[in-house]
């Protein structure tokens, strides 16, 4: 008898969530937190996230090093973006 591993499903459907997949994980934290900030903040329904995120398997030092700057120096073009309500040089 050949013994077979199967691999559980991590990739999604739509509408059929996969129980532990990443996706799954960051939605359920996504929604927890989103529900538990707009109870504390008096703002139901409000949404909290950005749409989306990005998933990475960190392979290497390099790549832990890499991640980690991009970290710390990600909220520096914050202060000229325009999106930014706070930035005098985009007027709303």
């Amino acid at each position: 008898m050949i013994a077979r591993l199967r691999r559980d499903p991590t990739m999604e459907q739509f509408g059929k969530p996969v129980p532990g997949s990443l996706p799954t994980i960051i939605r359920s934290f996504k929604s927890a937190t989103t529900k538990r900030i707009n109870e504390l903040r008096g703002r139901p329904g409000e949404k909290f996230w950005q749409r989306n995120y990005s998933e990475h398997v960190v392979r290497s030092e390099d790549d832990l090093r890499d991640i980690g700057r991009y970290i710390e120096n990600n909220p520096l073009p914050w202060e000229l973006d325009s999106l930014n309500l706070g930035n005098s040089r985009f007027p709303v």
